[in-house]
């Protein structure tokens, strides 16, 4: 079992920017993908970025192309969301989510290839 701990939710203005960290632990190194989705009040999950650490692939939603960007420090087993440029649109629990399989890129987006979820961290912006 691997567990994962969000961590870097709050509320910011619009145009501002908030990092998310997603920790691993139990048994981090049989993990192949982190990614992180969303989910809005009254919305489905969305993915928002995802990262295939055997890969070497990594994706993104539309929306976030050019404002958000995914990283890891394998050392931490932690993998973190930089957010920027933040709308309010992009309010929403943030949850991280993990698989051990190695994922293709088109399957990275697919919230049911993915083995574990965090509890979330909630993003609020708004002015």
């Amino acid at each position: 079992q691997v567990q994962l701990v969000e961590s870097g939710g709050g509320l910011v203005q619009p145009g501002g920017s908030l990092r998310l960290s997603c920790a691993a632990s139990g048994r981090p190194f049989s993990v192949n993908v982190m990614g992180w989705f969303r989910q809005a009040p009254g919305k489905e999950r969305d993915f928002v970025a995802a990262d295939n650490w055997s890969g070497g692939t990594t994706v993104y939603a539309d929306p976030m192309k050019g404002r958000f960007t995914i990283s890891r420090d394998n050392a931490k087993n932690t993998v973190y969301l930089q957010m920027n440029n933040l709308k309010p649109e992009d309010t929403a629990l943030y949850y991280c989510a993990a698989s051990d399989a190695g994922l293709g890129r088109l399957r990275l987006a697919q919230a049911q290839r993915y083995d574990y979820w965090g509890q979330g961290t909630q993003v609020t912006v708004s002015s």
